[in-house]
């Protein structure tokens, strides 16, 4: 595959990003098979850590005003260039649809970047593709507009479960202004996106993979000492749809003569009450919280571990797991995986085959 002498403009929420590693491995493939393109990031990095992936991209990165405030005079300029763009009173109509159902902040924000975005692409720019359905897409739909160009999506997880389907419906219709074409990471969610286009914008389900030249097979592990712990890892941000509460339960209810030790690689809003739930449970003692690691980190941990725990749930705004890079990741390395049968889990992993599913109690 050849990339087009005419380059594309991809918008990302941030660039770059410890959690979204599946993002950054397809940049860099796309980047590799002679796709040329800039990067449109609607934020501002906030780890402190990167993984080397992100070193090996070359294409230039432009980073959107995250709050219109931040950069009044780009946006009072940009604002006033994209109203000579043949496209800028058809983007203005739509955006007013979306305000009114939507009358926030944020609402308003995202033209203000599109306005930034359309008015500072190159005039080359063959079309747009976002990564998630949500906020980038927003972006990349109202700029497109505004430069009458196609674009493009891959919806990953959140943004396919907690949007309004209003607001998805818009964006798989031809007729508003629909994106060209998406992908999406599961089948799960190819079956979601598809039942809400009826037709219109056509979803082809895309696994992310993994690049195994940066998950080399692992050396054979050393044989388990009888004083050792069950070392359990698990990886992934602390936020409630991976579930580490209901991980939390399930260890306090383990006997008392089960020697075990848990380590958790990945950080997120929920630490400090995980941490106070473990202290009040009598088991933090057992507990490794490492906070965010680069991938040397994360593979080095996997090797040392003897169990890879994902207790993913569906958490209480709708928002769940597609299917976790971090399962494949482990798989890699041949580390038993324990998780839970939601969302598109069980697309990578059989019960009883691949490792062990349960449901998303404590309990099981």
């Amino acid at each position: 595959m050849s990339g087009s002498s005419r380059p594309l403009a991809i918008v990302v929420k941030g660039w770059p990003r410890l959690s979204e590693t599946f993002i950054a491995q397809e940049l860099v493939a796309l980047e590799r098979a002679g796709h040329r393109f800039e990067l449109w990031s609607l934020r501002h990095p906030t780890d402190t850590k990167r993984h080397p992936l992100h070193d090996q991209l070359a294409a230039p990165v432009r980073y959107l005003p995250e709050y219109l405030y931040d950069e009044p005079d780009r946006v009072a300029r940009a604002r006033e260039a994209a109203r000579a763009l043949p496209g800028y009173a058809q983007a203005l109509r739509v955006w007013r649809d979306d305000l009114r159902v939507d009358p926030t902040h944020n609402r308003i924000r995202r033209f203000g970047q599109a306005c930034v975005m359309a008015h500072e692409m190159p005039a080359g720019v063959r079309g747009l593709y976002a990564h998630f359905l949500h906020t980038p897409s927003s972006v990349a739909r109202y700029a497109a507009i505004m430069r009458g160009l196609p674009w493009s999506f891959s919806a990953h997880a959140k943004d396919i479960w907690t949007s309004p389907d209003r607001e998805l419906r818009d964006k798989l219709n031809p007729a508003r202004f629909g994106a060209a074409f998406g992908a999406t990471c599961t089948a799960h969610g190819a079956q979601h996106l598809r039942g809400l286009a009826r037709g219109g914008t056509p979803i082809d389900p895309i696994y992310h993979g993994l690049d195994l030249s940066r998950f080399p097979d692992p050396p054979a592990r050393p044989p388990r000492q009888p004083g050792d712990p069950l070392r359990l890892l698990s990886v992934g941000r602390l936020v409630e749809k991976k579930g580490f509460d209901r991980l939390l339960e399930a260890l306090k209810a383990l006997p008392e003569g089960l020697d075990w030790h848990w380590t958790h690689i990945g950080g997120g809003e929920l630490g400090p009450t995980l941490a106070a739930q473990a202290e009040a449970a009598g088991i933090a003692a057992r507990i490794t919280w490492r906070g965010a690691c680069d991938q040397p980190e994360v593979i080095a941990a996997m090797r040392a571990a003897d169990l890879f725990v994902l207790p993913s749930r569906i958490a209480s705004d709708g928002d769940r797991d597609g299917l976790p890079n971090v399962l494949m990741e482990a798989a890699s390395q041949n580390l038993p995986i324990l998780s839970t049968t939601v969302s598109a889990i069980p697309e990578f992993i059989t019960s009883g085959t691949h490792g062990l599913l349960t449901d998303e109690t404590p309990g099981a």
